[in-house]
């Protein structure tokens, strides 16, 4: 059962944080629509797809900076308290200062699994919303930068084929230069190349031009040739260059089979991938470090007063995404492990977390 301090420190833990929500949202919304107007209005993008924008830009917005908002919160209302002198008196009065974080790790939890459901259902589509408007509305080649590297495309796509294309159109759905090889026991049996594929979205079929298979047989080979020739692959042309963005816009199933289907085509963007994934379990969890430290900072007076602690509080928050951001970045662009990257803030701020709080348990 909560006792009435429970009760009293656990709702003005997550009103301040509602409350630093509420604050911050809008002006993240002002700061991006004064960069952002020009090109609107230039573009003349119909306002319910701004609307639309800015619905995901929020989600996506608080989902990114949600640690420091935490962080910032617990600060804010734990120094007041102490400048009212309540947690001497709560502290005074037998209670432990272990006793004391109860409603912290309480309010840390229910935030925590808000913000893992948020990572698993809602911030994907958000992100897609957020990320598709960008990049069709906002950027100067826009839809290009989406498919990222979409030249010289060579990927395994099952345990047998591989295929090639020179280039590749999504607008489109045309691949140039295209070959397929299909192996049994690593050898070769038969080869089609075409000097163009264009997918059928109605016929869920590809069109073949210059259409040429080679089966590879014991004497001789076998010649089949086309100038156009329709074919049911099970494979889709986008699957060749996906958006770069993909990972985000994927729901935690849909994530881990997206995952292991491009480990299994040899995706030289597996890193990207699994940064995604082990975030969605790395910021909830975030929560209860960066909670610890906030109290354990705040929780006694200081000659600076709330000023002091603030400014203590949004430099270790600061610090907090700085170290996620630049081990993040680091996984991706090299063979560092994606695992240790996510993680590495955590465990880094983890001890820090413990370390303050044995001083202020003192």
């Amino acid at each position: 059962m909560l006792s009435i301090i429970d009760k009293y420190i656990l709702k003005r833990y997550l009103g301040t944080f509602s409350v630093m929500l509420l604050l911050f949202a809008p002006i993240g919304i002002v700061i991006d629509v004064s960069e952002k107007v020009n090109k609107m209005l230039e573009n003349k993008i119909p306002f319910g797809d701004i609307a639309f924008y800015y619905y995901n830009f929020t989600i996506y917005f608080i989902n990114s900076l949600f640690p420091i908002f935490l962080f910032l919160s617990v600060i804010w209302f734990t120094s007041k308290l102490a400048n009212n002198t309540e947690i001497i008196a709560i502290l005074s009065s037998g209670i432990s200062f272990t006793r004391f974080l109860r409603p912290y790790i309480i309010g840390a939890t229910i935030v925590s699994i808000f913000v893992l459901l948020m990572g698993f259902f809602i911030v994907p589509a958000a992100s897609e919303g957020y990320n598709n408007f960008r990049y069709t509305y906002l950027k100067g080649n826009g839809k290009e930068l989406m498919r990222g590297e979409n030249t010289n495309v060579f990927r395994q796509i099952n345990d047998h084929d591989f295929i090639f294309v020179n280039s590749f159109n999504e607008e489109s759905k045309t691949a140039f230069n295209f070959s397929l090889e299909h192996f049994e026991k690593e050898k070769l049996t038969y080869k089609i190349t075409a000097s163009r594929i264009k997918w059928d979205p109605k016929k869920k079929i590809y069109v073949l031009y210059d259409y040429t298979k080679r089966t590879v047989g014991e004497l001789n080979d076998v010649i089949e040739k086309s100038p156009e020739k329709n074919v049911a692959f099970k494979f889709e042309l986008a699957d060749l260059t996906p958006v770069v963005y993909i990972a985000e816009t994927l729901t935690l199933g849909k994530l881990i089979d997206f995952i292991e289907k491009e480990r299994k085509r040899g995706s030289g963007n597996i890193n990207t991938y699994l940064v995604v994934l082990y975030k969605k379990y790395s910021i909830p969890v975030s929560a209860f470090i960066l909670t610890i430290i906030a109290v354990s900072v705040s929780s006694m007076k200081r000659r600076g007063g709330m000023g002091m602690n603030l400014a203590i509080g949004i430099a270790i928050a600061f610090s907090f995404v700085f170290f996620d951001k630049i081990f993040g970045t680091l996984a991706e662009k090299s063979t560092f492990s994606p695992l240790l990257a996510v993680w590495f803030p955590n465990i880094v701020f983890g001890i820090l977390a413990v370390y303050l709080l044995r001083n202020a348990k003192r």
